[in-house]
């Protein structure tokens, strides 16, 4: 079973190094798709944290909060397709240091954002855990509409 998704893998794999010219504008608009998506929901994320934690200041700053977002995701989203089109430039070259380097930032930046604003809202760790017996949630607001469907 191993063996001929091995050869189906290395031989798409010298398809892609032979033709690595027409596929190299494919593989950066695929790394900008990629970190519109990662760091969009990233951003997305952190907007609804801060609403809920700071509404105050959410509220006076929406629309900076919004623009400023929504231009870092764009530019982190371009300079990542831009820089993998440039590391393929070279198909002698590779792997090259450049995009193996970008690759590795364009995964670890969403998830290191989001660990560290877990941390800084006190949230705790990346994945959520059910709280200990004994420690129950504060009750919903009045007229606030239940999540709780097991009622």
């Amino acid at each position: 079973m191993i063996t001929p998704i091995g050869i189906l893998a290395v031989n798409a794999s010298a398809f892609v190094m032979a033709h690595l010219v027409a596929f190299r504008i494919g593989i950066a608009a695929c790394a900008v798709v990629s970190g519109l998506v990662l760091n969009g929901l990233t951003a997305w994320w952190l907007l609804r944290l801060v609403s809920r934690q700071a509404p105050p200041l959410y509220r006076e700053y929406r629309l900076w909060a919004l623009g400023g977002s929504v231009l870092i995701v764009l530019l982190t989203a371009a300079a990542g397709g831009y820089l993998t089109y440039l590391g393929l430039r070279d198909p002698q070259r590779l792997p090259d240091a450049l995009s193996v380097i970008v690759a590795t930032v364009m995964i670890l930046l969403p998830i290191g954002i989001t660990i560290a604003a877990r941390r800084v809202a006190g949230i705790g760790g990346i994945i959520p855990v059910e709280e200990p017996a004994g420690k129950e949630r504060a009750p919903p607001r009045r007229g606030a509409p239940s999540l709780d469907r097991r009622t």
